[in-house]
């Protein structure tokens, strides 16, 4: 069995953040480290859900060559997600950006980095001279609805011109 690739911590956080406990909480405390499975090496997040007391646990492949953080955040290097797919990396954009708080400057850029990321993310599923994310960069249901619900918000162009908007608006806020 291979386990998806968590790219960075902030990739991996992002992914434990969008998959709450049975019971609804995203309230987990995660430890992380390398554990050795038949397969070979990953990284293995644990934590007790802070609500029920459920224990989790999550596991996840190792990038073939390390992700050095550039900044706030660190989703990934040039390669597309295996964890989330465009329609959700799409999804945490427009959540962040929903949510940029009008009376602290550095949280507002924070959370408009976020989205600028996020969109980043999008585009890295756009394969060279394609104007579009591919069918099959679509995968979990939250991110197949989100494009069947406005496909054209997929095209190259649209979503670098989002990205610029959230960049400069993120610049604002220095």
């Amino acid at each position: 069995m291979a386990f998806a690739v968590a790219r960075t911590r902030d990739e991996a956080h992002l992914y434990l953040d969008l998959h709450p406990c049975a019971c609804g909480s995203v309230d987990t405390t995660w430890h992380s480290g390398l554990v050795s499975v038949e397969e070979g090496l990953v990284n293995r997040y644990s934590g007790v859900c802070g609500e029920c007391g459920t224990a989790r646990e999550y596991l996840f492949g190792l990038p073939e060559r390390p992700v050095l953080p550039t900044g706030y955040p660190t989703f990934g290097g040039t390669e597309p997600s295996e964890l989330l797919d465009a329609g959700e990396w799409l999804w945490v954009a427009d959540l962040s950006a929903g949510n940029v708080p009008v009376d602290d400057r550095a949280e507002a850029r924070r959370t408009l980095r976020v989205a600028t990321a996020a969109v980043e993310e999008v585009v890295k599923f756009v394969p060279p001279g394609a104007d579009a994310v591919p069918d099959d960069g679509f995968w979990s249901e939250r991110g197949q609805q989100l494009r069947a619900a406005d496909p054209g918000r997929f095209q190259l162009d649209r979503l670098l011109i989002v990205r610029d908007t959230y960049q400069d608006l993120a610049g604002r806020h220095a």
